[in-house]
């Protein structure tokens, strides 16, 4: 029998391989890597722009990755900068937008066939424990573990 931890960490490395792979799918209709659906579809949800600090924080991930996502999806004519400083922000072009709404439908649609046979009740469960367990691994990536007592 599998511990909790082993359970735990090849499920949650099986949930991202299939993401990613998912996402690598999507977005390579756009000749754009995978990872890059999520800058995507945050972009989507602020039509009046984003910084690329905004959206690094939005979604978790280093300046110099997004400013690669950035440069990659301007030059597919996704996405433009609406002024010419580093707080420049983020627009998606009418070409970004058709995109994003692609990318998201097909998002909410692997959500909604990862998640059958599961009832609403949970699926609120499953996200509350979700959040929880990453609110609780943060802490202790950043305080560092505490001393094991038996």
């Amino acid at each position: 029998m599998l511990s909790r931890f082993e359970r735990f960490s090849v499920s949650i490395s099986e949930l991202s391989r299939y993401l990613h792979k998912i996402s690598a799918d999507e977005m390579e209709k756009y000749g754009l890597k995978g990872p890059y659906a999520i800058y995507l579809l945050t972009m989507h949800r602020y039509s009046e722009g984003i910084t690329a600090t905004e959206l690094s924080e939005r979604c978790d991930r280093n300046k110099a990755d997004v400013s690669r996502a950035v440069t990659a999806m301007e030059e597919k004519g996704l996405v433009y900068r609406k002024g010419a400083s580093y707080r420049a922000r983020l627009i998606l072009t009418p070409e970004g937008e058709k995109a994003a709404h692609h990318v998201g439908e097909r998002a909410r649609l692997a959500v909604e066939m990862g998640g059958k046979g599961l009832t609403d009740r949970e699926r609120e469960i499953f996200y509350t424990a979700m959040e929880t367990i990453a609110d609780n691994l943060r802490a202790m990536s950043k305080d560092g573990m505490p001393e094991y007592t038996k």
